[in-house]
């Protein structure tokens, strides 16, 4: 067969993939760390080597990163070794390839299109075995009613709707539950079977109430942010209010900050360090990526992007993650509330170190996010515990 593989950088993380003289033999969409993407190819093809990218599978590659990146990409013409992979498979394959980015179709619809009507579950089989993930989109089709249905990736349905999601953000609404990129309800009972002592604590809070904020851009949200640093909400608020009624839409904007003298900024309440933040900040907003593009770029990319503004770090924008963008998996493993409320539920009150947090959170993945939120309301609740 003469298989080969290589990883590379995708907007939701290292995807894998490997060839043929034939053409692509898979594409492996990233599993929790590189090591594991490589041994999951390397179980499927022992015989392939990791190599340099050939220029016919760079172009494929290349396209396939468009299309992840939100810029479109036709992945239709990408040559497929389909050796060994059952007949009534491929003619699925074929119908999948042919639903274009921002379109579904049902498991019913694609067996009555490969001539099959009724074998919805035989097509759901065949697609949980999909080895071209992406060039063969199996991500756009859904179970009846425009449910989810199954994805055998890792992340599962999590993973599913974040593709369709960033093929298609303004349609999803019902399909995300809101503006999560996730199922709620599936993320609270994957968290409940992971972890029974997460479960007693979820019991004792409630249903999970977390709310995403909407927002016009990057730019606001951030800048809000800087604001809001170190201080209490209402004092906060104030002077987010006063800066916001410096400019006539009421919000801030880069024009607005840079052409301001420093002494009506600091006027308004800002320290210098923020003023100066405000100003970094709007001297880059050119640079930050749109709300569309930060709904496809994973975690790690995004914090590594908005992290170059001065006065932004790697909290803040785990915030905006789970706050403003409704990612599922975010733990801020440095977040003071995280840890007390960790405290409080697993390590008798002593408050423990990140990677304390870090270590045991891994058995939340992939809805890290949800319990984070749990772990707060853990630490408001902790006085109560103490006087009961």
């Amino acid at each position: 067969m003469n298989a080969a593989f290589a990883l590379f950088d995708t907007p939701i993380g290292r995807c894998g993939i490997a060839w043929g003289k034939q053409g692509l033999l898979a594409l492996q969409l990233p599993e929790a760390a590189d090591a594991a993407t490589r041994a999951r190819l390397a179980a499927r093809f022992p015989e392939a080597a990791e190599a340099t990218l050939p220029r016919a599978v760079r172009r494929s590659v290349a396209a396939i990163v468009d299309l992840l990146s939100g810029k479109g990409g036709d992945l239709t013409e990408v040559p497929l070794d389909m050796t060994g992979v059952p007949p009534f498979h491929q003619k699925v394959y074929e119908v999948a390839r042919k639903i274009p980015p921002g379109a579904t179709l049902s498991y019913g619809e694609v067996a009555s299109r490969v001539g099959s009507p009724g074998a919805a579950r035989a097509v759901g089989q065949a697609l949980g075995r999909n080895p071209f993930a992406i060039v063969v989109p199996c991500h756009r089709v859904l179970a009846a009613g425009g449910k989810a249905g199954g994805f055998s990736a890792n992340g599962g349905i999590t993973t599913k709707k974040r593709l369709l999601r960033m093929e298609q953000p303004a349609a999803l609404g019902p399909l995300f539950g809101g503006a999560f990129a996730f199922d709620p309800a599936a993320a609270v009972a994957h968290l409940r079977a992971a972890d029974p002592k997460l479960a007693r604590l979820m019991d004792r809070v409630g249903p999970f109430r977390m709310e995403v904020k909407t927002s016009s851009s990057l730019f606001e949200v951030l800048a809000e942010s800087i604001v809001y640093q170190q201080l209490h909400g209402k004092a906060a608020a104030t002077i987010h209010g006063r800066l916001c009624g410096l400019f006539p839409g009421g919000a801030p904007t880069p024009e607005g900050i840079l052409s301001r003298k420093e002494e009506t900024l600091r006027g308004v309440g800002l320290s210098a360090a923020k003023l100066r933040a405000l100003q970094d900040l709007s001297a880059k907003a050119a640079t930050l990526p749109t709300l569309a593009e930060a709904r496809v770029l994973g975690d790690e990319a995004l914090i590594e992007r908005l992290t170059a503004v001065r006065g932004i770090g790697r909290w803040t924008v785990e915030m905006v993650l789970m706050f403003r963008l409704g990612r599922p998996d975010v733990l801020p493993v440095g977040d003071f509330g995280v840890r007390k409320g960790f405290g409080v539920t697993f390590s008798g009150g002593a408050m423990p170190e990140p990677e304390v947090v870090a270590k045991r959170g891994a058995r939340w993945a992939p809805y890290r996010t949800v319990a984070s939120w749990y772990l707060w309301r853990a630490a408001e609740l902790a006085p109560k515990a103490a006087d009961a």
